[in-house]
């Protein structure tokens, strides 16, 4: 797992060097945060159905 996580960081510093432009650099950071704010609230949204459900 981290392997991965440092091959794609690798792949991102270099996309951000490579950028044409700020807005493409913006882009490609929300792009690599966003599925961990939408795994962060999923298991959020579990936790909380399993702690009302009890």
């Amino acid at each position: 797992m981290f392997l991965i996580s440092l091959l794609q960081q690798v792949d991102i510093e270099e996309k951000i060097k490579n950028a044409p432009d700020k807005g493409y650099e913006i882009g490609v950071f929300v792009g690599s945060m966003l599925p961990f704010i939408v795994l962060v609230l999923v298991a959020y949204g579990i936790y909380r159905y399993n702690k009302n459900k009890n």
